[in-house]
């Protein structure tokens, strides 16, 4: 058996029990998306049980029998960031999630430019949307070389940089450096590198971002894997989440198009050895919900739906396809950031059983099935539905 599991990054399904205490009350990423457009042409999702998950806030104009398991997911880690959401994925929830700040100490900004052989000069130090803040300062950036430094509130340290102003070698330099600092009561998930190019009124992020996180914090499902000779493949920025560990294979694909490309090009390749498929599709949250463009986040799950179809006509007789989420963001908050909310799952093989699998108390659930699934035993965490499948 082999199993795909597809990552529809930041695609939630409703506010968490806690929800407000992280600012997040009333966000559905997917039932608001819907509320404000007034359609979602998602006819293949549909039909294996998105609408059907408990509370989903979406068209019933579905067949009444899905083609898929289906439910939904809470995050047991209190926090709402792809790292810590990946983790939880592969079987590893935290119990002290990662730092968050409103601003970065400027002794510690100080010591880091030090560290790089740079003059301890940087802009911004704020939490803002990256292109915000790109537009308000980017001009200001150039003009400097000063690097732009910002964060949400999520669990990020943020350096934008013009290409032209400070090459990417040295953007990306200047990260490695930033990540090695950010420890102990600093602990942030990822350190992000957002290069851009253009001119002031027309600056435009390109596709050279790149994301230094840290080691998981303990085994997860891919090292297991490992372990049992069996090789994980990661598409889009898995490896980067990981920091490599357990993932043999690595397709570094960078927007939703490519990923799902690689995706079908994968379960179709007979050859491959990797057991696990782990793909992120990232356009859903970096381009969209971070902008808080509502049409494009729509358009990005409609084409997506469009090539579902190729995706479960490439799975061989055995394999195992999962459909979910890492956390939310609800585009059409007056916030860009993350929003603390439920995330689907849906789970399609030949001859499932198309059962609803109800609210499951933590993203591990998928780590525990695969594991189970897999012939392993029982994993650590979380609560295996394989044997309702």
């Amino acid at each position: 058996m082999r199993v795909c599991i597809i990552v529809l990054d930041s695609v939630g399904i409703g506010a968490l029990p806690d929800a407000a205490d992280f600012g997040d009350a009333g966000a559905h990423t997917l039932g608001n998306i819907y509320k404000k457009r007034g359609k979602l042409a998602l006819p293949h999702l549909y039909a294996m049980g998105l609408a059907h998950i408990e509370d989903a806030r979406l068209p019933m104009a579905c067949p009444t029998s899905p083609a898929a398991a289906y439910g939904r997911m809470a995050t047991r880690t209190r926090a709402k960031d792809t790292t810590s959401g990946h983790w939880e994925i592969a079987g590893l929830s935290m119990e002290t999630p990662f730092a968050t700040f409103t601003h970065f100490p400027e002794t510690l900004l100080a010591a880091w430019l030090e560290r790089a052989g740079r003059e301890a000069k940087w802009l911004g130090n704020m939490p803002a949307s990256g292109t915000q803040i790109m537009d308000a300062l980017g001009e200001a950036h150039m003009k400097t070389a000063a690097p732009i430094v910002y964060t949400s509130a999520d669990s990020v340290f943020q350096v934008a940089a013009h290409e032209e102003t400070i090459p990417l070698d040295e953007l990306y330099r200047l990260c490695a450096i930033a990540r090695e600092m950010l420890v102990g009561d600093n602990f942030v998930g990822r350190v992000i590198a957002r290069p851009f190019l253009g001119k002031p009124g027309q600056f435009k992020r390109t596709e050279n971002r790149r994301d230094y996180a840290v080691p998981p914090v303990g085994e997860t499902l891919l090292d297991a894997l490992e372990k049992h000779g069996q090789k994980t493949l990661g598409i889009g920025k898995i490896e980067d989440i990981f920091c490599n560990r357990g993932v043999g294979y690595v397709n570094h694909t960078t927007n939703n198009p490519d990923g799902i490309a690689a995706t079908i090009e994968a379960l179709a390749n007979t050859a491959t050895d990797a057991t696990l498929i782990f793909t992120n599709l990232v356009d859903f949250d970096m381009h969209y919900g971070h902008r808080n463009d509502t049409e494009g986040y729509a358009r990005a799950l409609e084409y997506f739906d469009t090539r579902l179809p190729e995706i479960k006509a490439a799975l061989q007789e055995d394999d195992l396809l999962i459909i979910t989420a890492d956390h939310g963001c609800d585009p059409t908050t007056p916030g860009t950031d993350h929003t603390r909310e439920y995330v689907p799952l849906l789970v399609y093989r030949q001859g499932i059983r198309p059962v609803a699998l109800g609210t499951r108390t933590s993203l591990a659930d998928i780590a525990a099935t695969i594991y189970e699934g897999l012939g392993h035993g029982r994993w650590r965490e979380g609560e295996s539905f394989w044997r309702l499948i």
